[in-house]
Order: structure tokens, then sequence, then C-alpha cells
């Protein structure tokens, strides 16, 4: 078929894909994306940042209504069901990592999961597996498109950038749009695309995935509609490569077979919640402490002289000494001396029992940041060194290039349903959390997932 450009190329492999084109790669990774989004997605429903989202979207309501999650009884239009449960995938930064960086489940399937509480047929499992994949993929091709992007961001919050173009194209996806309407619907998102990194390490952050994820629902909806955008909105330097200087797009053909992007690189799923470079300095640390204590058991890590992060520049997560739990997910200083007291991070460690420790303000104080030349800001080739200098003058270091949960060395499943089930736990009876762990291994035999909307509602109060 004649194509005038890359934005027609893309609406047609976004009309165009089919099950036929998944592989077993593909269905493995993103199903265990997908589980990976609905735990945290269920813990963060406990955060303040979800509970004011929710205030503020219960002042609306519809005919049409889709599931809040966590929340037994409670619906929301679909655009403001996606909009709180994407904020609470994202509220407390536990989500899935990409590289080229962005978080890309949470953009994508709060929407489709919205959507498909309110379509007259609803879609097997199978047709929401493949939407997910397309909303994926866009993003994952649209980040290809520029080499700054390969950093850690300086300037937006990707999930806020690609995240909105993928949730179009999923949500097209489902509702069956022809090529025509993809391209109008990745149009319309582009006009609601872009976050600034300012409002990082703040309760704003989590509404990036939020708006993402509910803006791509509402552009499908309107192209669905006929509302009409640039078709050039991906080719043209004043369309989507506005968010990058070094913008160049390429067509998105669909030919057999077809190689994902997801193929090629997987996600990072995060062991607790915090940005990801944290993981990296967490697990240096922890490495450190193992060191010193096997060599000098009883030794107070509290009071050390001096503790040096080699880690890559970026100012968005250097924070000395963090007040909120945001900045705290967001703090080389704070993550390092946390491990280095407790041997890991975890959930609680940003509570604020454990973050207002009197130790730990005390080692805080004792950290200083370097930021080697040799160490790019760059999720797929950075590293994070640790050295800890004790009073009675011994120095011990340890460096991480690449942790467990890292793509080159991704989580078991085992580990993975262990992590989806103290989120989900948090939230749901056991039941519902089983329940969730097996319609999402089989997701792709599944009828419909009428079942799972149950599930992601039942109360784990005792009547």
């Amino acid at each position: 078929m004649f194509r005038k450009g890359v934005t027609d190329s893309f609406g047609a492999a976004i009309s165009g894909l089919s099950a036929a084109n998944l592989t077993d790669t593909v269905v493995r990774r993103s199903k265990r994306m997908m589980l990976d989004t609905l735990g945290v997605g269920l813990l963060g429903t406990q955060t303040a940042v979800f509970h004011k989202a929710l205030q503020y979207s219960m002042r609306y309501r519809a005919l049409e209504n889709s599931r809040v999650w966590g929340s037994p009884g409670l619906t929301l239009p679909p655009q403001y069901a996606s909009f709180v449960n994407g904020i609470a995938v994202h509220s407390m930064d536990f989500d899935d990592t990409w590289h080229p960086a962005t978080h890309p489940s949470g953009a994508v399937l709060p929407a489709l999961l919205a959507l498909s509480e309110t379509m007259p047929v609803r879609p097997s499992g199978l047709e929401l597996l493949l939407a997910f994949n397309v909303g994926i993929e866009v993003q994952g091709r649209l980040m290809r498109f520029s080499k700054e992007a390969n950093n850690i961001p300086n300037r937006f919050h990707p999930p806020a950038v690609v995240g909105v173009m993928g949730s179009a194209a999923a949500t097209a996806k489902l509702l069956g749009l022809n090529p025509g309407q993809c391209v109008e619907a990745l149009a319309i998102a582009a006009s609601s695309a872009g976050a600034p990194m300012a409002n990082a390490a703040t309760q704003t952050k989590p509404l990036h995935i939020g708006n993402a994820t509910r803006r791509g629902l509402e552009a499908s909806q309107l192209a669905l509609l006929g509302l009409q955008g640039n078709g050039q909105i991906l080719d043209v330097e004043s369309g989507f490569g506005v968010f990058y200087p070094d913008y160049r797009p390429e067509e998105l053909t669909v030919c057999a077979p077809f190689r994902w992007v997801l193929e090629d690189q997987d996600v990072a799923i995060k062991r607790f919640p915090a940005h990801l470079g944290m993981h990296w300095v967490a697990d240096a640390a922890a490495d450190v402490r193992a060191k010193i204590l096997s060599m000098t058991p009883g030794t107070d890590l509290s009071r050390v002289k001096r503790v040096i992060l080699r880690v890559p520049k970026s100012r968005y997560i250097d924070c000395p000494f963090p007040v909120t739990e945001h900045q705290a997910r967001h703090s080389f200083q704070f993550n390092a001396c946390s491990a280095l007291l407790d041997g890991c991070v975890t959930v609680d460690s940003f509570s604020g029992r454990q973050m207002e420790r009197k130790e730990l303000r005390n080692l805080l104080l004792a950290v200083q940041v370097e930021s080697p030349t040799d160490n790019p800001s760059n999720f797929d080739s950075m590293y994070c060194e640790v050295t800890v200098d004790t009073a009675e003058g011994e120095s011990h270091t340890a460096r991480c290039s690449t942790f467990y949960g890292h793509w080159r060395k991704p989580l078991s499943q085992a580990d993975l349903v262990e992590k989806f089930k103290a989120n989900a736990s948090t939230t749901l009876p056991l039941e519902a959390v089983e329940g969730i762990v097996s319609i999402m291994d089989e997701i792709e035999t599944m009828p419909d997932l009428s079942l799972l909307g149950l599930f992601l509602q039942m109360s784990n109060t005792t009547p």
C-alpha cells in the first residue's frame, strides 16, 4: 500500500498488526509487564497522590463507567478510571522502566482495561494482549528516533511524551480503528504530550502517567468520532519532533516476520519503589556493607568517616537531604545510606519512620557525590560505585554495573510473582491475588477479562 510518510506508516501498522505477529518472547515479556503493573498499581491505591486524584475524579459521572482498582464498587467514566489507575501505577515510582528511558506499561494498561469494560463486545485476552503490545511498540519506535532519548532525561519526562502516543495507539487498536483513524488518534494525542522534569520528585510526577493513559484513550475516541489533526504529525519537526532536537523519524513497516522492539529490548522490573538509578547505588552500597561486616562484625555504619558515591551526573536524582518520600525516591544519597544501614531498600524505607531516623540523617552528612567522565547518564551503560571510609582508616569499595531486575539480569518469574503478591495483597484478598496471577499467566486464552475486573475490586475486609 502506498504511504505518504512516517505517520501514515504508523497508522497502517497500528491497524494492521495481528495476533499472528506476536512471538513467544513478546508474549512472555509483555505478560510479565502487565502482571507487575497491576501489582504496583494496587499498592499505589494506598498513596496520598492517588486519593487526591480520586477525590477530584469522583466529581464526574457518565453513562459508561469503568472500575477503579482496589476500590470495591467504585466506578468512574473510563477516562477518569484510567487517569486514577495510571496515577496509582506510578505513585511510588515502582513501575517498569525501558531503554531508551520511559515507563511503558503504566501509560497503556490502565487505558486498555478501562476501555474494555465499556465496549459493547468485550475484547478477548488475546485482543487486549495485542493492543498492549501495539502501544508498547509505538513508544519503543518513537524513542529510537532520537539519540538524546537514550540518556537519563533532563528536559521532559518520557512517559508524558511517548506514553500518550502509546496509549492512543493501543486503544485505537482495541477499538478497531482503520489506518486513517489511527493517524488521527496519534495526531490528537500529540497535542497532549509533554511534561517538564521540574515536577520530578513531587506528587505531580505520577500525574504524568495518569494524563498519558487518559489522554491517549480520549484521542482514540475522538478519532473514532471523526476529529482530525495533522496527518504528518510524526514527519515534521513542528509535530512530534519538537520534543527532540535530533529527531530522525523512520517508517514502521509490518512485514513477515515482524520484529518487535520488545524482542530486542526487555524492560527493567524494580525490586523497590524508587527511580531506576537508585537500584545500582543500593546494590553497590549493600555489597560494601556486607564486606565491612564480614571483616568487622558489629561495625556501626552510621558513624563512618565518609561515603563516596560515583554516579552518573543528573541533577534531578541528586538530592542530598530529602524531606518527602518523593524526593527520597530520587536521591542517590538516601538510597545508598538506607542500603548501608539496612542491607537493602524496601517499600518501608520511604516511610516517615525510616526517613526520620537519626542514624540515617547523620550518615547523609558524610556523603560526597562524584560524577566520573566514564560514567554516562544512560540506563544501559551506567554504573554506581560506593566507597566507605571508616573512622579506623579503612576503605571499602563496591561497584554495581547491572542490578538484579535490570533487563540484562531480569527477575526470575518466581521473584516477579512474589513481588506482585506482596504488592497486591496489601489491597486484595488472597483469592483475588491468586486469581489475577492465574489470569495473567493464561491471558491469551481468556474469552474476556470480566473476571479480572472483579478480582481487581475484591474487598480484603473480613465480614
